[in-house]
């Protein structure tokens, strides 16, 4: 497969799946948009889906695909023509984090593995722009990019049966929020009072792939205090136009 041209095949009666090169990384995650807003466009009367992962993009066809190799001609040939062009800038959110014992229940752990201080832990969690590669494994699970290597750490070998929603956890080199209970072997250092999935909204998610993230530490009561606001109806994600 060259890095200049990604595989593309069938997958099913009703995919095509487009694989680029394996690798995770912004500029192949910049490449991985272009094009899938440029399939986005030749498909707009179409009721299709195209999801994007690290390095692959699948197209969802609503119906069992008739002339699968006219498909994928069409596809080779809309990623010939296209001219990449760079995006200049896009959003970063700031995102609250209560790493509170109540909440950070591997923070003990995570800080003894790794030869930190709690607060060292906190600190190295939230200095880095995280970047937003896609969503997955639940509805409004972000995946996230940029942790940094101190605090990198395997996921439990017995996941939890119940992980609470808001959980922000580390698995491997990612970092990321569940944004509803459920099962997940992540280590949890702490919990995120804001929504990330609303059905009723469109999008149901506010943050996109090739969006930016940025946690910061907010104490018990600000936790209460903005879960409050959240219930009401009162509280906005920070956001601003990021170009680094």
């Amino acid at each position: 497969m060259s890095k200049e041209f990604p595989e593309i095949r069938a997958m099913g009666e009703r995919a095509i799946l487009v694989q680029f090169e394996p690798e995770i990384s912004e500029d192949l995650l910049e490449k991985l948009l272009f094009y899938k807003n440029k399939l986005e466009e030749y498909y707009l009367e179409l009721k299709l889906e195209i999801i994007n992962t690290y390095n692959s993009l699948l197209i969802i066809y609503e119906y069992p695909i008739e002339d699968v190799y006219g498909e994928i001609s069409a596809v080779k040939q809309l990623f010939g023509e296209a001219k990449i062009v760079k995006k200049q800038d896009t959003r970063l959110f700031h995102i609250p984090v209560c790493y509170d014992k109540e909440f950070g229940l591997d923070l003990e752990l995570i800080s003894k593995e790794k030869n930190l201080s709690v607060s060292e832990v906190i600190g190295l969690h939230t200095a880095p722009v995280y970047t937003v590669y896609f969503t997955g494994f639940l509805p409004g699970f972000l995946y996230l990019g940029g942790l940094d290597e101190k605090l990198q750490i395997s996921r439990k070998d017995v996941p939890r049966k119940e992980v609470k929603k808001g959980a922000v956890g580390i698995g491997e080199n990612q970092t990321g929020i569940y944004p509803k209970s459920s099962p997940g072997g992540w280590q949890i250092l702490g919990n995120c009072p804001v929504p990330f999935f609303d059905k009723n909204k469109k999008p149901p998610c506010e943050i996109l792939a090739g969006d930016k993230l940025k946690f910061y530490e907010v104490s018990k009561e600000e936790f209460g205090k903005i879960s409050r606001e959240v219930a009401n109806g009162n509280f906005e994600l920070k956001s601003e136009r990021y170009n680094g």
